[in-house]
């Protein structure tokens, strides 16, 4: 039975719907402090 929990291992990040173009897109180390503010997955959709 192989571990689930190895670094770098991402699906247990939490993720969100970005506003613009719908795609999923997970947490980010850069967004720590406003994740809850987070809408869009790039800043082409930002735009």
């Amino acid at each position: 039975m192989k571990s689930t929990t190895f670094k770098g291992n991402k699906n247990y990040l939490p993720s969100k719907s970005c506003a613009t173009c719908g795609r999923e897109f997970s947490w980010r180390k850069k967004w720590e402090k406003n994740w809850d503010e987070v809408k869009y997955c790039s800043d082409k959709c930002r735009r």
